[in-house]
């Protein structure tokens, strides 16, 4: 059984209606705010063993996006339709993009004028990202599936030399 399946006590359900009683975007944000927590904290405990930032990032990120898979299929999108093995593939394709940008910007940031405050960089990082993903998640990895077109290739486009009405 799927973990978004379980209920503890109809607790599952409860919570979702709860959460579907705010916007979507409110929902996206408080989701996000909690793996920017994870991101922190993951970042900040093993940085403090003196390991480089960069690839401190590189294992706060997999955490976060970890707990904001699960979060953002359980309460801030609809259920697109789609097997939950495809959801997750369409949600790496678009969380790749959103955490590549995020720690893009991260790296050129702690690199040069926030080198002495790594988790700044990282907030802003995220931030970025935190763009490029609710886009994404939105429009393709939670996308309902289009229905096919019922029109024949050759009535998409007018033949050469044909006057459309």
């Amino acid at each position: 059984m799927a973990f978004d399946q379980v209920e503890l006590d109809g607790s599952r359900d409860k919570v979702r209606a709860l959460a579907e009683r705010l916007p979507r975007p409110v929902r996206f944000t408080l989701v996000g705010a909690l793996g920017l927590t994870t991101d922190l904290c993951v970042f900040t405990l093993i940085a403090t063993y003196g390991h480089h930032p960069l690839a401190v990032r590189l294992v706060s990120l997999a955490s976060a996006t970890l707990v904001t898979w699960r979060l953002n299929r359980a309460l801030t999108f609809d259920r697109s339709g789609r097997l939950q093995a495809d959801e997750a593939l369409r949600y790496a394709a678009v969380t790749t993009a959103a955490q590549a940008t995020s720690y893009a910007v991260f790296a050129w940031l702690v690199l040069s004028i926030l080198a002495a405050f790594p988790q700044a960089a990282l907030v802003c990082g995220a931030a970025v990202g935190a763009i490029v993903s609710y886009n994404g998640h939105r429009l393709f990895a939670f996308a309902p599936p289009r229905a096919r077109s019922t029109f024949p290739v050759s009535y998409q486009t007018a033949p050469k030399g044909s006057r459309r009405a």
